[in-house]
């Protein structure tokens, strides 16, 4: 059976390069006789595995020696109280509100504290960043909240807010490791993998030491206490072994094509076909704001429905896979993350051509 171009904004599309590599390694890891879904998670097979992944990890994105890198569960959504729980001392924080992921760790902080909404875009459907200069930073906040890309409206910080010395929180499940990062500008780097990292069920967290502390909120679970997972260096409890292994796989993957930088470089080729199409088109629109398109996830339009249906039904059929817009925005969304190749890019234009071609009448 043929593979097929898989435009999913998550669980998404990973390294043929890596799958093949497990494949080999399903009945038997590195000598052991079994596989790495079989192993303990004591064992100092996978000991080197989570040891190696997070080395691989810290050297793609220079992460400093004061930050812990954590491989957790409960996805990037278990983070939107997490965070709060951990890091709400004043029981304040301030959120930039950029679509529905902002909005759920908006609703999920307001549980534990007062959430201040400092800026927000949805006034023109998250279609832009909001204006991040002179923000009303409030003087008691605990930290300040952002989405950097969004994975359903496509959009995208290319400046941080300034926040005043208050921590810098970023949830980047849908744009880690696309391109370079100063880790140093924040306090927490979350991501949820199964975007551009690796399958559903592993989050990595990078906070800074001086933020694990065992001054939590009242109540906070044993397991969601950072300093818990610190502390036993991501094995408090059975991790998510298998789709750490694969992460580790991904992350010596991206290593090998050149590290962040080459993979922006790869990254911004690939967008730049499809914007270009979708700027000349008179069929198709993109529908964000030029200065503030994603890299990886492109919403585009028809402007009719029913025009918009036709496309998905014949994109599947020609091979093209998941290409429907979020259920919340309808349209259509080609979601391009690093494992996507640029043939498929092209071969998607392509298809578009056509398809515009074949339905000017309409």
């Amino acid at each position: 059976m043929a593979r097929i171009y898989n435009f999913s904004a998550g669980p998404a599309v990973l390294p043929e390069e890596v799958l093949k590599e497990a494949a080999e390694e399903m009945l038997d890891y590195n000598g052991t006789g079994m596989s790495v879904m079989e192993m303990s998670h004591r064992s100092k097979a996978f000991e080197e595995i989570i040891t190696d992944a997070e080395k691989t990890l810290r050297d793609l994105m220079n992460i400093p020696e004061n930050y812990k890198v954590l491989f957790l569960q409960g996805g990037a959504s278990q983070q939107f109280a997490m965070i709060p729980m951990n890091l709400m001392k004043n029981r304040v924080a301030d959120h930039i509100n950029t679509g529905q992921w902002a909005k759920k760790a908006i609703a999920e902080g307001k549980i534990y504290g007062k959430i201040n909404v400092i800026a927000s875009s949805e006034d023109k459907m998250f279609s832009y960043i909001p204006d991040l200069k002179n923000l009303a930073i409030s003087d008691d906040a605990d930290y300040v909240y952002i989405c950097h890309n969004n994975t359903i409206y496509g959009t995208k910080y290319n400046q941080l807010p300034e926040t005043g010395g208050k921590i810098l929180v970023a949830d980047m499940s849908s744009d880690i490791l696309s391109e370079p990062v100063d880790v140093t500008k924040y306090g927490i780097i979350f991501a949820g993998v199964q975007k551009n990292i690796g399958p559903a069920g592993v989050v990595v967290v990078i906070i800074r030491e001086d933020l694990i502390t065992d001054d939590v909120l009242p109540g906070t679970p044993t397991m969601l206490r950072y300093k818990t997972h610190a502390q036993n260096k991501s094995l408090y409890n059975t991790p998510p072994a298998y789709g750490i292994y694969i992460c580790g796989k991904v992350f010596k993957w991206v290593q090998k094509l050149g590290g962040l930088e080459a993979m922006k470089k790869r990254n911004e080729e690939k967008a730049a076909i499809l914007y270009n199409y979708l700027d000349s088109s008179k069929l198709f629109k993109g529908t964000v704001v030029k200065k503030d398109r994603s890299l990886m996830n492109v919403p585009f339009v028809t402007g009719s429905e029913e025009l918009d249906a036709k496309f998905i039904k014949e994109s599947k059929a020609a091979g093209f896979e998941n290409l429907k817009g979020h259920r919340t925005v309808g349209g259509m969304r080609a979601s391009i993350y690093n494992a996507m190749p640029i043939e498929g890019v092209k071969k998607l234009v392509e298809f578009m051509k056509k398809f515009e071609d074949e339905n000017k009448q309409l």
